[in-house]
C-alpha cells in the first residue's frame, strides 16, 4: 500500500493542479463532487484529508467504495469530529484502524475529540490493538473521568489504568465487578500497585543490568535500603544517583547526602524534591551550579521572599508549546497564587490554565516573560490579537505556527511584515487581505519556498502571475487553490477529469 508521500510523489502536474483545485474555497460542490468521484488518488487524498467538506460532499465520501479514500477523510482534523465518527461501523479494518488513530499532527489547530458515544462503542467492538497509540488523545476528559463507574464493562476495563488515582471506594467497586474480566483487571493492578510500593518485591524483582525496566523500577517504585546503597556504592550504569533522586521512597539521609553530591545532575534533580530540608535548600541556593539554583528556586516551600534572594536565570529558549492539560482543573486559588508570584516559572504555569479569568489573562499577557507571554498564547482560548502576534514574533520554537490558529490571530496589518528577515513572519502577509497586488507578486518568487506557495493563494494576486503559476511544477498546487480563480478556468480543469470507472472496496488499498 503506498503512503500518502508516495501518492503524492506520484502525482503528475495536472494532478497537482486538481489537488489545488479541491482546496479551493471558491470551488462549488458540483466540482468537489466530481473531483472526488473520478479524480486520481492524490487529489482525493488532498480533498478528503486537508479541507472543511460541504454536507453534501461528506456524505458522499462516507459512501465512496474506495477504501483509502474514506481512509483519508477518517484523519482529516479540519472536519468535526462527529462527521468522522461516521465511519465507526465503515467494513474495512483499514479505515477503522485510522478512524481510532485520528488525526496526525502537524495540523492547524487542535483536534476535538470524537462524541463520547462514538469512543464507547469502538471500546466496545474494536480489538485492543485497533485503539493503541494515540486513540486516548480523541476520549473527552468528561468520558475519561467516568470510565471507572461506566455501565459498559469495557469501557471499565479503560478505567482501571488509572488505578492509584482513584478513589477507595471505586478501587473496592472494580474488585466486586459483575463483570470477569473487570475483576481480573482491577486485581492485576492493585497487586502491581501494591508490589510497586513493596521495597522487597522491588528488591527482588529489580534487574541487574541496565534496561528501562531497571530504570523505571529506580525512578518510582519502593526502594530497600539495600537498592539504595547499592546505587549509591556500586550502580549497574551511570546516572543512576541521578535517577533515584527523583524517587519518592528515598530515605531522609540519602536526601541530604545527595544534595550534596558532586555531580551537579543530580543536585539539581534533588533540588525539586518536595521534602528537601531547610538546610539543604539554603545550600543549594547558593549552588554553584545554575541549574541547581534555578530548580531549588521553584520549590513549593520557599516564600516569594526567599526565591527572589536566589541568584537564578530563567532560560527563554525553552520550548513554550501546547500540550492537553488536566483531567481534573487545577484549584483557582492556587493558579491565582502562581500569577501573582515574582518568579517567571511559576508565572508560566499560571499562564497553561486554560480558564485564566479575564483579570489574570490582561495581567499575564503584559508580563515581562516570553514563556509566560508565549504560554498564554498558545493556552487561552481568549488570548488577545495583540499577545498572538507579539508571541509569534519573538518566538522561533516549536508550534509556533499553532499561534496562528487561534481564534483572534489578527489578520489587518500583516503586510507590513512582507520585507521581514523571518521567512515565517514573511509569510504573515499572505494572511493579509489587503496586501498589495505587487508584493503578493515578488512574494511569489521569494527565496523561501513555504512564502512562495503562501502567496501563491493570496486572492490579490495578479491575474497573469496566477495563469502563470499554473504551470509550475512547484507552485501549481497552491495556485490553483487561490480562491480568485477565475471559475470558468475551474470548471474547465475539472473538465480534463477522466470518467472513473468503478473502483471497488479494495481499490488503492
Amino acid at each position: 500500500m503506498r503512503t500518502p508521500e508516495q501518492i503524492w510523489e506520484a502525482a503528475d502536474l495536472p494532478a497537482r493542479r486538481l489537488a489545488g483545485v479541491a482546496l479551493n474555497p471558491s470551488s462549488p460542490e458540483d466540482v468537489l463532487l466530481r473531483l472526488l468521484a473520478d479524480g486520481p488518488p492524490a487529489v482525493r487524498m488532498v480533498l478528503c484529508r486537508d479541507r472543511v467538506l460541504p454536507d453534501t460532499v461528506v456524505e458522499a465520501v462516507l459512501q465512496h467504495p474506495d477504501t483509502r479514500t474514506r481512509s483519508f477523510f477518517a484523519r482529516n482534523p479540519h472536519v468535526d469530529p462527529a462527521q468522522r465518527a461516521r465511519l465507526v461501523d465503515d467494513p474495512e479494518w483499514l479505515v477503522r484502524a485510522l478512524l481510532a488513530d485520528g488525526p496526525k499532527p502537524p495540523f492547524d489547530g487542535v483536534c476535538g475529540p470524537l462524541p463520547d458515544e462514538v469512543v464507547v462503542r469502538m471500546i466496545d467492538t474494536y480489538d485492543d490493538d485497533s485503539l493503541s497509540g494515540t486513540f486516548y488523545r480523541q476520549i473527552s476528559t468528561a468520558l475519561q473521568l467516568s470510565m471507572p463507574t461506566h455501565p459498559v464493562a469495557k469501557v471499565r476495563r479503560w478505567g482501571i489504568g488509572r488505578w492509584d488515582q482513584l478513589p477507595a471506594e471505586i478501587r473496592a467497586g472494580l474488585l466486586a465487578d459483575p463483570d470477569e474480566d473487570v475483576r481480573e483487571s482491577a486485581r492485576s493492578s492493585a497487586e502491581r500497585s501494591a508490589q510497586s510500593k513493596d521495597p522487597a518485591w522491588v528488591e527482588r524483582e529489580l534487574p541487574d543490568r541496565s534496561c528501562h525496566a531497571r530504570w523505571d523500577m529506580l525512578m518510582y517504585q519502593a526502594l530497600s535500603r539495600t537498592v539504595v546503597d547499592n546505587v549509591l556504592t556500586a550502580p549497574v550504569a551511570e546516572a543512576e544517583r541521578k535517577v533515584i533522586a527523583g524517587n519518592p521512597s528515598l530515605p531522609a539521609d540519602v536526601v541530604v547526602l545527595l544534595a550534596a553530591d558532586p555531580d551537579p545532575a543530580v543536585r539539581e534533580r534533588i533540588a525539586y524534591r518536595a521534602d528537601l530540608g531547610p538546610a539543604e535548600r539554603r545550600a543549594l541556593a547558593v549552588d554553584p551550579d545554575p541549574a541547581v539554583r534555578l530548580a531549588v528556586s521553584v520549590h513549593p516551600e520557599l516564600s516569594e521572599r526567599e526565591r527572589a534572594a536566589i541568584d537564578y536565570e530563567v532560560p527563554l529558549d525553552d520550548s513554550f508549546q501546547a500540550w492537553p492539560g488536566p483531567l481534573v482543573p487545577r484549584d483557582p486559588v492556587h493558579v491565582r497564587r502562581d500569577a501573582d508570584s515574582g518568579h517567571p516559572l511559576i508565572r508560566r504555569r499560571a499562564a497553561e490554565d486554560r480558564t485564566l479569568p479575564p483579570d489574570l489573562l490582561e495581567r499575564l499577557a503584559a508580563d515581562e516573560d516570553l514563556g509566560v507571554r508565549v504560554l498564554l498564547a498558545q493556552y487561552h482560548p481568549d488570548a488577545p490579537a495583540p499577545l498572538l502576534l507579539r508571541s509569534f514574533l519573538e518566538y522561533a520554537g516549536p508550534q509556533r505556527g499553532h499561534l496562528t490558529t487561534r481564534p483572534n490571530f489578527p489578520t489587518a496589518g500583516l503586510a507590513a511584515f512582507a520585507d521581514h528577515e523571518d521567512p515565517e513572519v514573511r509569510a504573515l502577509a499572505a494572511r493579509d487581505p489587503h496586501t498589495a497586488p505587487v508584493t503578493v507578486e515578488r512574494l511569489t518568487q521569494d527565496p523561501d519556498p513555504a512564502v512562495r506557495s503562501a502567496l501563491a493563494r493570496h486572492p490579490n494576486l495578479p491575474r497573469a502571475r496566477l495563469t502563470e503559476l499554473l504551470d509550475d511544477a512547484e507552485l501549481a498546487h497552491a495556485a490553483a487553490a487561490n480562491p480568485a480563480l477565475d471559475p470558468e478556468l475551474i470548471q474547465r480543469l475539472v473538465a480534463t477529469v477522466a470518467p472513473s470507472v468503478d473502483r471497488g472496496a479494495g481499490t488503492g488499498r
